[in-house]
């Protein structure tokens, strides 16, 4: 079997990876057409209409059997009962969010995460923080203390999305299984109060499925759809790429999400946010570049 050259792996892969976070950056479009629907049953929607394409997709695949052996581990479980609790609080908080007029401040949650990785990797796991990451978590943490002193409102909901996510990788971290069999499982483990509440609507009268015509029905399958792929492009990418190019391209999300804020839905914009941000810029600017310095001491110790 010929081996494809390391190059064509690359470009496929940086190609899946900014595929993903191009369409994470953009889902603001698609929970903003569903702004009808409250947060809480737009989340159910998400996570019933995922479990189900992913099922299917997995059927496909012929990885079903990675699910069962997942299964069969209590820990397994165990852990991925608390990653499915983080995944959908930073879903809801995302979606309630948008739908009510912080984009902006989603893009600065997902901003912030990176910094947020750091730290818990160093509280968790005792990873040695080198002076500049150090430096930089520090400017986040100034540019957080500036919009709590400046704009009056402490950032919950950026954090609440730094947080959450952060702490949802770090449970991933240490779960031995992969990301498609994760998702469907944590979805799994999501979708019996889901589903139940959305019969519970139904039952109601009161569902979105159904209420608003087809054009909404659809988006809300779709939800299932949305979820998937960019996650699935995603880990097609991460295989293929190195540790620095992901860093960089994972700021390609939140930069769409601020430019949507700021100039497609008009959101405030304050002298206090322009401080904040340019501190969290500065901040994973250090990120960034100590990540390349780090992985070129690497390649020339290699070498030597």
């Amino acid at each position: 079997m010929p081996v494809r050259p390391q190059a064509s792996l690359n470009v496929s892969g940086g190609l899946a990876a900014f595929t993903a976070f191009l369409s994470w950056g953009l889902l603001p479009v698609y929970w903003k057409a569903l702004g009808m629907v409250p947060a809480l049953e737009l989340l159910c929607q998400r996570i019933t209409w995922s479990l189900l394409f992913m099922g299917l997709l997995l059927a496909a695949m012929g990885r079903l059997g990675e699910v069962r052996r997942a299964v069969t581990s209590r820990r397994t479980m165990l852990l991925l009962t608390a990653s499915s609790a983080l995944i959908s609080l930073n879903w809801f908080t995302y979606i309630w969010a948008v739908n009510s007029g912080h984009v902006v401040e989603c893009s600065l949650g997902y901003f912030i995460a990176p910094l947020v990785n750091m730290l818990l990797g160093f509280l968790f796991f005792r990873d040695r923080l080198r002076p500049l990451q150090v430096l930089a978590i520090l400017l986040a943490l100034a540019g957080v203390m500036n919009l709590v002193v400046g704009y009056g409102r402490f950032p919950w909901i950026a954090l609440t999305l730094a947080f959450s996510f952060g702490l949802y990788g770090l449970v991933r971290k240490v779960v031995q299984v992969e990301s498609a069999p994760g998702l469907f499982l944590e979805t799994l483990i999501l979708g019996l109060p889901a589903s139940g509440y959305l019969l519970l609507l139904w039952a109601q009268g009161a569902g979105a499925l159904g209420a608003h015509g087809p054009q909404i029905d659809t988006l809300l399958v779709g939800a299932g759809v949305v979820t998937a792929l960019p996650l699935m492009a995603f880990a097609f990418g991460a295989r293929r790429l190195s540790l620095v190019t992901l860093g960089v391209l994972q700021y390609v999300a939140p930069s769409c999400m601020f430019l949507l804020g700021v100039f497609v839905y008009g959101e405030t914009f304050s002298p206090a946010h322009r401080t904040t941000f340019l501190l969290i810029w500065a901040g994973i600017a250090l990120y960034t570049t100590e990540g390349t310095m780090q992985l070129r001491r690497a390649a020339r110790f290699k070498t030597e």
